[in-house]
């Protein structure tokens, strides 16, 4: 599939046979991604050769920089240009960018950077969540915007039942008392719960979400819904899911709530104090979406006044908490520092669709994960 392609224009399809094989490659990477993948090969086969397109990034390596180990598959696709060395040279440098490399919400797409950058194309955003983003402001410059969906759902559909299990049975609680050198002997009444056979009702039934029921279903847990619209048929009877057009229904009937929405002006606080008094009393809340969905001050009151049983957090507000906020006091509370996506497999894929995105920008192709305002 890769003859005579210019490195800069596409995908090595090669280079990535010797890094994981074809077939391990097809296994990875969703069909729909897949046949994408190889459409732009070909696509870009017929084009006109051109140079790596020049594409602002943050730093290399550090807390915010891009990681060291993709800089080399980068550098055969896109000509990257720091921050600072922008800032140093740029005069010369403002006419010849073309995209910008956000790689977790740096560097930032302020009113100021994209007016100095009269030739800009292309965002491509690591992640699915685009809330640190004025789409409209963005859009008025001409320029799109992508994400990466299909990179990040199956890890974080992996952490929220993860979180979930972890906090059913206990075992953040139950290491400490493994490990404390106080510890003489393990009590026979600590128990946690079972996940068979409960009720498990998911908020957000996008990629994410239906990836958590497929998830849930082989645990045997019994599966609802709330999403803006419901599953076609044949979807639902897939992970045996029961659709409740009323939210409210969901929380009531659960025992384990998760949330998988994407967070807009109409998800910031969707889970407040009426919705956790209308949850079970032993009912445990999991969120691997955005920490603003949940209205912290009212879960820590529920969670402290037995409104609900238990929260297990990989997402909050701000992130990380202050080091004397309450939540980070409670036992019945477990916080991980959002790593929904944060795997190896994970974050090459999302370079990977990235990549792709600045260049189907910069060529003028369909931008298959684009994001719309």
């Amino acid at each position: 599939e890769s003859g005579g392609l210019n490195s800069c224009d596409s995908f090595p399809t090669s280079e990535l046979q010797v890094q994981v094989g074809v077939e391990t490659l097809r296994q990875q990477i969703p069909r729909c991604f897949w046949q994408r993948f190889l459409e732009v090969v070909r696509v870009k086969k017929t084009m006109a050769k051109r140079d790596c397109p020049y594409t602002l990034i943050n730093v290399i390596g550090g807390i915010d920089g891009i990681y060291e180990d993709h800089v080399e598959f980068l550098e055969k696709h896109l000509k990257l240009i720091t921050m600072q060395e922008f800032l140093e040279n740029q005069q010369d440098l403002s006419q010849k960018i073309e995209a910008i490399y956000m790689w977790f919400k740096k560097p930032e797409a302020t009113r100021e950077l994209l007016q100095s950058l009269p030739n800009l194309k292309v965002i491509a955003n690591s992640g699915v969540g685009v809330d640190h983003l004025d789409l409209k402001l963005i859009s008025s410059f001409g320029v799109k915007v992508a994400n990466t969906p299909f990179a990040v759902a199956s890890p974080t559909a992996d952490l929220g039942i993860a979180l979930l299990m972890a906090s059913a049975r206990r075992i953040v609680e139950g290491y400490q008392i493994a490990v404390s050198p106080d510890t003489k002997h393990f009590n026979a009444d600590w128990l946690g719960e079972e996940i068979n056979g409960a009720t498990l009702g998911i908020i957000g039934m996008g990629t994410i979400g239906y990836k958590v029921a497929q998830r849930a279903k082989a645990f045997e847990m019994k599966i609802l819904y709330h999403n803006r619209h419901q599953r076609p048929v044949d979807e639902e009877r897939a992970v045996s899911a029961v659709y409740c057009q009323k939210m409210e229904d969901l929380l009531q009937q659960s025992d384990f709530v998760i949330l998988t929405v994407t967070l807009t002006p109409q998800t910031r606080k969707l889970i407040g104090e009426k919705e956790l008094e209308l949850m079970k009393p032993t009912a445990t809340l999991i969120n691997v979406s955005r920490g603003q969905v949940v209205d912290q001050d009212a879960l820590v009151d529920a969670l402290q006044n037995g409104v609900i049983k238990a929260a297990a957090l990989d997402v909050t507000y701000p992130e990380p908490l202050p080091r004397d906020n309450p939540l980070l006091k409670l036992k019945n509370v477990i916080i991980t520092p959002h790593i929904g996506s944060a795997t190896v497999k994970s974050r090459r894929l999302m370079m990977m669709s990235m990549v792709e995105s600045i260049l189907d920008g910069v060529n003028g192709l369909p931008i298959s994960n684009e994001v719309h305002g």
